[in-house]
């Protein structure tokens, strides 16, 4: 079913694209502060279930999608015979909820490039001043769009393999260097204890569904990316463990910054619970009390930036493909004209901290979800709300609503086993159908009552 189409050049360069895609800046900043706000390794404990259960089944399922049909979000269900309700919401709703992303995504990747010089060059910032600042929040998102768009233009296997089997190393080893010297700090075994060692009292309801959320947006499932990314995978590799593999090295990317980030923390005795300021402000104002501080910053919030350009890339991308596929357009004309209207569509999120008061003032009451300033709308409605709605429709249209036989032909293709070996005596194909039918849309929909604030 697959047209003549761009391909990785091997399974290792996919790996990293997909992980790239996967891997950023919810790893980096998000998984620990929801880890600190939720009861330190009980909540490890629960994300890494959550990744198992729903979160790898998912991404089989998107990549499959893609490599069966070659095509983007749109295109794949098209050519499924989806009617344009599925169509909608399994492949346009995607696009749309990349390209928001992407567009307030770049502005937050644009503050860890400004933090990279204030740790190096030791200025003292507050986090508020910083991210209030038009000419630093605009001028730096504009800096990212621009790496992220270069990147793109040089293809599939010349730009965004190439890139990612350089970046995606350096993430790991400059994890391994910024570890070191937390877990080295006078006082850093009280949060190596934290993480490693779980209390299971502290284990609810709540705390089950954030770590299922977290796992939804940390592997990048409900977004078209993955989808797009299938669709250059050649036949013959494995997809299943294709997918493990980026479900696991994007969960040792958020487990290693746990183990970066709460040693330093205890170090210092700040608090864990900090919300979202833990990394940018808490974290930023511990390395400046470190010897040699300025340096390890430094290295710090440029694997922040590593992790947050490999998922920019992902997210570019899957608009430029639709583009490239249904109006016949260039890479060049694509990938320049998708980004151009992201970076101007962001404005209003990086004038949304305090840049400008018609932005950082607006407000939405939704079903008891209250958010404030236009970068936390969006976050809730795209990165969130029809995100999961998304990933809910394509677990239903393809457990239900199409054959699902399709995709487990798909996946026994350079999967030797799929159909017929045995887990505890079981096929795979049909564990896996299984969560997807059952398990996966549940474990969805509780996610969004709980979003909403129904549950």
């Amino acid at each position: 079913m697959a047209t003549s189409r761009a391909q990785f050049g091997s399974k290792f360069g996919f790996i990293m694209a997909a992980a790239g895609s996967a891997v950023g800046l919810g790893n980096v900043w998000r998984f620990p502060y929801l880890t600190g706000e939720n009861g330190g390794a009980a909540f490890v404990i629960v994300y890494i279930f959550c990744v198992v259960l729903v979160g790898a089944p998912m991404l089989i399922n998107e990549i499959a999608l893609g490599r069966l049909t070659g095509k983007n979000p749109v295109g794949a269900f098209t050519v499924l015979g989806a009617n344009k309700f599925w169509v909608l919401l399994t492949g346009v709703l995607p696009l749309l909820v990349t390209f928001v992303v992407l567009s307030y995504y770049s502005i937050i990747a644009g503050w860890t490039v400004g933090y990279i010089f204030t740790s190096l060059l030791s200025i003292k910032l507050s986090f508020t001043e910083f991210i209030a600042t038009p000419s630093y929040a605009i001028p730096l998102g504009g800096f990212v769009m621009l790496i992220t768009t270069l990147i793109v233009l040089g293809g599939v296997a010349g730009g965004i393999e190439k890139a990612t089997k350089i970046m995606m190393p350096m993430l790991f080893v400059l994890l391994i260097l910024v570890i070191f010297r937390s877990v080295t700090l006078p006082g850093a075994s009280k949060g190596i204890v934290y993480y490693l060692i779980p209390d299971f009292s502290k284990i609810n309801g709540q705390v089950i569904l954030k770590a299922l959320t977290q796992a939804f947006f940390s592997l990048g499932v409900g977004w078209g990316m993955m989808i797009t990314y299938g669709s250059y995978l050649p036949k013959s590799q494995n997809i299943v463990t294709s997918s493990l593999w980026v479900a696991a090295m994007d969960t040792s990317v958020a487990l290693l910054a746990g183990l970066m980030v709460f040693p330093a923390v205890f170090a210092f005795n700040m608090s864990p619970s900090e919300g979202p300021t833990l990394v940018f402000s808490v974290l930023a104002n511990i390395f400046q009390e470190m010897p040699f501080g300025n340096i390890a910053g430094a290295l710090f919030f440029l694997l922040l930036f590593l992790a947050a350009i490999t998922s920019t890339i992902s997210m570019l991308e899957a608009p430029t493909a639709f583009f490239m596929d249904t109006k016949k357009w260039s890479r060049k004309k694509s990938a320049w004209l998708v980004a151009g209207v992201a970076f101007l569509f962001g404005i209003p999120s990086a004038l949304s901290n305090g840049g400008l008061a018609l932005f950082s003032n607006l407000e939405m009451n939704f079903l008891g979800t209250d958010k404030k300033g236009f970068m936390d709308i969006m976050d809730f409605l795209f990165g969130t709300l029809f995100m999961l709605i998304v990933v809910l429709a394509t677990c239903l249209y393809t457990g239900w609503f199409m054959k699902i036989s399709k995709l487990t032909e798909e996946i026994e293709i350079g999967t030797p086993g799929f159909m017929t070996g045995k887990i505890v005596g079981i096929p795979p194909f049909q564990i896996w159908i299984y969560l997807i039918r059952f398990v996966c849309p549940v474990i969805i929909v509780l996610v969004l009552l709980s979003v909403l604030g129904i549950i």
